[in-house]
């Protein structure tokens, strides 16, 4: 009785195919290669293992055996699931699967929301069937869901202070201090440090964690981790603060911003992309860190 299949069984139920089709052990001789006492000999190995006849062979010529024709019937099934998961596995072999979370730190500039979207188009020519998911958030909570693998990958002004995780440098954005109209100095000719270090600034509890930052020892009665936050603090006319560039671009052509001393006290941003150095990437992880590392380095 066959209660297990071995890889000697499957060469039996081929050549036992082999036989059925080529209508009996004499004429399978020169398809298998092999002689007519050794295919019989081998069909009663497979009558054994099934512990029942297969097959009529004699003088009256070769016939199947009502459970031969099931057999052969079960064989054909077998044989084409066996192909159809080679092939099915070949394919995954080469194709990734899977998904992706990737996070994404709020107000990115629209060239960077361009290059992302090119490691994007990248990463779908590849040989993929990947479901991407894309969010925002603060970088602290960029970090809190990686910790928790929550997330894959995330694009973000980090602290770089979490020893879990793996930070990759990706582009840089510039800082520069504002103030906004109705604010005393919006309008002064000269400004100092001194009057700076006077005006009540806006104060960013994670987000410029550096030891670079001017001004951090200014007074400061507002505080937000969001540019949106920041810039309604400027536009106030009663806080100073530091901005993206290309967030206060448009307030600046229409003039309701200032730039203070913007060679002198405006400050690089790093960017990275963060992961979880405790996690194992995927294959699918991997390759669109690499599509992300080509887009940026692109531009």
């Amino acid at each position: 009785m066959l209660s297990q299949l071995r890889d000697l069984d499957l060469q039996l139920l081929r050549l036992f195919v082999t036989v059925v089709e080529c209508g009996g052990f004499s004429a399978a001789q020169g398809e298998l290669g092999i002689g007519q006492s050794t295919i019989s000999t081998q069909m009663a190995k497979l009558e054994t293992r099934l512990g029942f006849r297969l097959c009529e062979r004699g003088k009256s010529g070769f016939r199947l055996t009502p459970k031969g024709e099931q057999v052969l019937s079960a064989t054909r099934k077998l044989f084409s699931a066996i192909d159809t998961f080679k092939s099915e596995a070949q394919g995954m072999a080469d194709k990734l699967l899977g998904e992706l979370r990737i996070g994404l730190s709020e107000g990115l500039a629209a060239s960077v929301l361009e290059q992302v979207a090119e490691a994007i188009g990248r990463f779908r020519g590849r040989n993929q069937a990947v479901q991407i998911e894309l969010l925002t958030a603060m970088p602290a909570e960029l970090e809190r869901r990686l910790l928790q693998d929550q997330l894959h990958l995330a694009i973000g002004y980090f602290s770089s202070n979490q020893t879990a995780l793996d930070y990759q440098p990706l582009f840089s954005e510039r800082q520069v201090l504002f103030c906004a109209q109705g604010h005393a100095l919006f309008k002064r000719p000269q400004i100092s440090l001194e009057d700076l270090q006077q005006a009540d600034r806006v104060h960013h509890p994670y987000r410029f964690v550096q030891a670079r930052e001017p001004l951090q020892n200014a007074a400061s009665s507002a505080q937000t981790e969001q540019v949106d936050g920041t810039l309604a603090f400027i536009l106030s006319g009663q806080h100073i603060g530091y901005l993206p560039e290309h967030i206060a671009a448009p307030w600046l052509t229409s003039g309701r911003l200032r730039a203070m001393q913007a060679e002198a006290l405006s400050f690089e941003v790093q960017f990275h992309l963060a992961s979880h150095r405790g996690q194992h990437p995927s294959d699918a992880q991997r390759a669109f860190s690499e599509d992300l590392a080509q887009a940026f380095a692109t531009q």
